[in-house]
């Protein structure tokens, strides 16, 4: 069985990606957490009542389209973090930089406490109620909290099949194997397989079959032998295929990545030239890399560039992003999961790096001096030897007053030179491109280049509020005020839509410290979640947090009892919610009917409770042992418990004379290095003991940044003869402690500057679509990610392919193709055809049963009869109990309470039975059919397995082994597998020194062990 539910993204203008795949035996998987960028928590109602159920959580990509509603989720969702999580190394270490910088950019990612009754157990009393329009908000979780729900999540390897284990709270997985493979969208991109019994399911949202600079392509094509024309075995034939169908009705651009990345710099020429600003939004973790590798190359071979009037020499650009530094370092890490070109660039700079100081001479430092020996030697005081993301001429901005000087500056006319900046996000609803936007949008120089395509305005909804890139896009289509005709360098005519005097009205989002009747409402809010949560745990002990903090222990607080139903315990939680009235935010009133078994513990003078009938903790006394801390080695133990009367004095003496203050005043006293300056605070700056202070993060700023991110040397990299000066004159923005409310300002901007569109969204195209579902030929296509028109598009585009291919006429097509919308399920279950029979005595016998993964296979020839009928007399005696059957016996006393039944109501119909071939019928009966080895051999397993045998194996190439240095085993990616050597490739006097006969059939022999083969005659 399985059934496809996607919970958000199908059929939709957002992109957000949430869905939820259910197989037998009760295994959920979640695949994406993604979120819209309103920040919507209704949104995720239907995701909270699924959780209690989830087995396994899966993630894709690094984007806020799939992975924005993480951190909330394992922050106020209970059991979610107890949910074993699943994630390539590049979506887990770009995924928590990127909510990193989403929660440091805007209060919108906290949420607001909700105002229903039915939806949290808790409203606004009506006399409390803030009357100015005003949110409060939910602690966001802090850059510590998001670093350690990432930790959580398993890293899994490309092509690596994993089995892996469910929540403690599910049922088992039964032998459920998942494996990742390359999409291609964004680094660390991920195409699911899922293999579950006789399921197997692809799950590929958001790919990318072309190659880009720094991705490779998505797996489907390859192999040894294939050409690339062949899609690998593992994903051929699924018997369902979730895919994507954004950009289906999108064409490619003639020419490729190579046109695509010429007219993107074509653009910016145009606009520099002026001395304008481009402003480039993008997201902060995924596609930002390949924009940024593009960018900094072009500057490289225009600083390298000769001739004269190269815009591109004189022009500034800018990467900015609250948490960019760690992003990019992250990058300089993970060379190995990009394109292949990216490796030869990385090992062809170290090369040259290495040939150019041969002999520099011992402690002088690296790129130190200009002479033609050192690393710095191009006049401008660049790196010859920088790898890929070592950034020569992007500068790296982290800090909201970086942005506003350099742009203060060009609007001074102070600096006349063009500036391009990349600034996330590429929603301008948040980050550093929508401050950007703001200061730019009255310069007619200026231009902003969009590079996703979105719907059109006429297929939202009536009620939803535009945001500013969908104002852009519209702009960008309806073209009113006219298009700027551009010519590029060869020549093409480049179009930017020119705006008049058009409104742009932007919505900031403070938070404001609570004050009054917000304050009460919030600690009965927090009250009331304590009490829910100690009601479902069964435990009257409260967490005592302040009303600043948040509920964050809620792993521990909730049952992990399996004996309820999937409905009982998705609505447990809101029936409760649903009774929850409160007087005060220390007084909750609950009947005895929700408190259940708990009112042993509630009720004065109830020590009785009916548990017949009751399920799960209901039929157990609710009592909760306090845990006590620890690990898997015992309890944690305190020394200092331990001290005697005289040690103890000893050390709180040592402890006093050795204060920080009376330490740092003492002479003669080593300093350590990170030390000095201490004592002198700048001036103007209260907090900070260090010059180096400026570059940490700074809770007041809201920065969401890593510890470790201020140990970097060009994280925060800007022109030093514009910022140096004025740096330490920067000023904190006080921090905002406890809780907090949502308040917005409105502001509208007239905008006068110019659009270009330039896709560099990355998905897959039509073409694609039409040319690897077919080669794919999965049993039954779902189609989700995608608007309206798209998915019908595609969905009537592949019922006429995937028809064509399985040689049925046109219009009459034996493939199921789905289209469902959020909150619709579809039964997607393999078609199987099974009977019941029963084998024969005889036959049962002389069955020779193999194992292929867990799996029985055995072949049978034999005759197949129809089963006898028993007895009504034999069946109704075999059906009765012991004492039924002594009462018959005896003879019924009153007539009456004998029911009969008529036979064919009773009786079953009976199986056929499979019987062996009478010797007549044996004599006559010839099987001509071949035989055929049945399982999935796999190079790895082989290996090992001759290795342990005394082998010598080793991997040549790929879908090659080579084993005694003599015979080779290839497998094709059509699963085909060769053995090629002689069959006494060693000496037979090293063959019985071993004990085991040629290398050839030692390799022959072991592979047919790992298969099953079953006979034909």
């Amino acid at each position: 069985m399985f059934t496809f539910t996607p919970l958000l993204g199908a059929q939709s203008l957002a992109p957000a990606s949430q869905s939820l795949l259910e197989l037998d035996g009760g295994v959920k998987i979640l695949i994406d957490v993604g979120w819209k960028e309103d920040f919507n928590p209704e949104e995720l109602k239907a995701l909270e009542r699924q959780v209690p159920t989830v087995s396994i959580v899966l993630l894709t990509h690094a984007t806020p389209a799939h992975i924005a509603a993480f951190a909330h989720c394992c922050k106020h969702f209970p059991l979610f973090t107890r949910i074993p999580i699943y994630a390539t190394t590049p979506v887990i270490s770009l995924g928590r930089t990127l909510l990193q910088d989403l929660y440091a950019s805007t209060p919108l990612a906290s949420t607001v406490v909700p105002s229903s009754q039915s939806d949290s157990g808790f409203s606004y009393t009506s006399s409390l109620a803030s009357d100015n329009g005003s949110k409060i908000l939910l602690a966001p979780p802090t850059s510590e909290e998001i670093a350690s729900y990432f930790s959580l999540i398993h890293p899994l390897k490309y092509s690596q099949p994993h089995q892996p284990l469910g929540s403690p709270f599910t049922p088992p997985l039964n032998g459920l194997t998942i494996t990742a493979y390359g999409a291609g969208y964004t680094l660390g991109g991920t195409i699911w397989h899922i293999q579950h019994g006789l399921e197997s399911i692809v799950y590929a949202v958001d790919w990318n079959q072309a190659r880009e600079n720094v991705l490779a392509g998505a797996s489907w094509l390859g192999g040894a032998g294939t050409g690339g024309a062949e899609v690998i075995e593992q994903l051929r034939k699924p018997t369902a295929l979730v895919c994507s169908s954004r950009g289906a009705e999108k064409v490619a651009l003639a020419g490729g990545r190579k046109k695509r990345d010429e007219l993107l710099l074509d653009m910016i020429r145009t606009a520099v030239t002026k001395g304008g600003t481009v402003l480039i939004p993008t997201d902060s973790s995924a596609r930002v890399l390949e924009l940024a590798y593009l960018l900094e190359h072009a500057w490289r071979a225009a600083a390298a560039d000769v001739a004269p009037g190269n815009p591109l020499k004189a022009t500034k650009l800018y990467l900015a992003g609250r948490n960019i530094g760690a992003t990019v370092r992250y990058a300089r890490s993970m060379l190995e999961w990009m394109d292949e070109n990216i490796v030869r660039e990385m090992e062809a700079e170290g090369t040259a790096g290495a040939r150019q100081q041969p002999n520099r001479p011992k402690g002088h430092p690296r790129g130190a001096g200009t002479g033609p020996g050192n690393d710095r030697s191009d006049g401008a005081g660049q790196s010859k030897s920088a790898g890929p993301f070592d950034f020569r001429h992007l500068k790296l901005l982290e800090r909201p007053s970086q942005i506003e000087r350099i742009l203060k500056r060009a609007a001074d006319g102070l600096n006349s030179s063009g500036k391009v900046i990349l600034a996330s996000d590429n929603s301008l609803a948040w980050g550093f491109s929508k401050d950007v936007l703001r200061q730019i949008a009255g310069d007619k120089r200026n231009l902003v280049i969009l590079t996703e395509r979105l719907g059109s305005m006429v297929d939202r909804a009536e009620d939803a509020v535009p945001t500013l890139r969908d104002m852009l896009w519209q702009w960008w289509e309806e073209r009113g005020d006219g298009v700027a005709v551009e010519r590029a360098s060869d020549g093409e005519v480049l179009e930017q839509v020119y705006l008049a005097d058009k409104e742009l009205e932007f919505s900031h989002a403070h938070r404001v410290p609570l004050e009054g009747n917000d304050t009460i409402l919030y600690q009965q809010y927090l009250a009331t979640q304590r009490q829910l949560q100690n009601t479902l745990s069964g435990s009257d002990v409260a967490a005592r947090t302040s009303a600043a903090d948040a509920i964050d222990d809620t792993s521990s607080s909730t049952s992990t009892s399996t004996d309820l139903s999937d409905s009982e315990r998705q609505g447990k939680a809101l029936n409760i919610s649903t009774t929850l009235g409160h007087s005060s935010k220390n007084k909750i009133n609950l009947t005895d009917e929700d408190l259940g078994i708990n009112v042993l513990l509630r009720r004065k003078g109830v020590y009785d409770y009916d548990v017949r009938g009751k399920k799960g903790r209901e039929r157990i006394f609710p009592f909760v042992m306090k845990r006590r801390r620890g690990d898997e080695f015992g309890e944690f133990i305190r020394v200092e418990d331990f001290l005697k009367a005289e040690e103890r004095d000893e050390a709180e003496d040592e402890e006093n004379h050795t204060s920080p203050a009376s330490a740092s005043k003492s002479l003669g006293q080593k300093r350590k290095w990170n030390d000095v300056g201490r004592e002198r605070p700048i001036v103007g700056r209260p907090g900070e003991t260090g010059p180096n202070k400026r570059r940490q993060n700074v809770q007041g700023r809201g920065s969401a940044i890593e510890p470790d991110s201020t140990k970097r040397n060009e994280a925060t990299e800007v022109d030093t003869d514009e910022d140096e000066d004025e740096s330490e004159a920067e000023t904190d923005v006080p921090a905002i402690v406890g809780p907090a409310k949502l308040v917005f300002a409105k502001e509208v901007v007239r905008a006068n500057l110019r659009i270009a569109f330039v896709d560099f969204t990355g998905v897959h195209d039509k073409r694609s679509l039409q040319m690897l579902v077919p080669l794919i030929a999965p049993r039954k296509l779902i189609l989700v990610g995608g608007q309206v028109d798209e998915t019908l598009s595609l969905a009537a585009d592949c019922r006429k392919l995937l028809s064509a291919n399985a040689g049925s006429s046109v219009g009459r097509s034996t493939i199921d193709v789905f289209t469902p919308t959020n909150g619709t399920s579809v039964d997607a279950s393999v078609d199987t055809n099974a009977w019941m029979v029963k084998l024969g005595e005889s036959l049962a016998k002389q069955l020779h049963w193999q194992n292929v993964r867990g799996l029985g296979v055995v072949h049978v020839t034999g005759v197949l009869a129809p089963g006898l009928l028993p007895e009504v007399g034999d069946e109704l005696q075999r059906g009765r109990p012991k004492k039924a059957k002594l009462a018959l016996a005896d003879g019924p006393t009153t007539p009456t309470t004998v029911e009969v039944v008529s036979p064919v109501e009773q009786v079953d119909a009976p199986a056929p039975v499979l019987d062996m071939l009478p010797a007549t019928m044996a004599a006559t009966t010839r099987m001509v059919a071949q035989p055929l080895h049945v399982g999935d051999l796999r190079l790895a397993d082989l290996r090992k397995v001759l290795q342990g045998s005394g082998h010598t194996a080793e991997f040549r190439g790929e879908g090659t082994l080579l084993i005694d240095g003599f015979v080779v085993v290839k497998k094709t990616g059509t699963g085909q597998v060769a053995v090629e050597g002689g069959g006494l490739t060693l000496p037979a006097s090293v063959s019985r020194s071993r004990g085991r006969e040629g290398s050839f059939y030692a390799v022959k022999r072991k592979i047919y062990e790992g298969l099953a083969i079953v006979a034909g005659g």
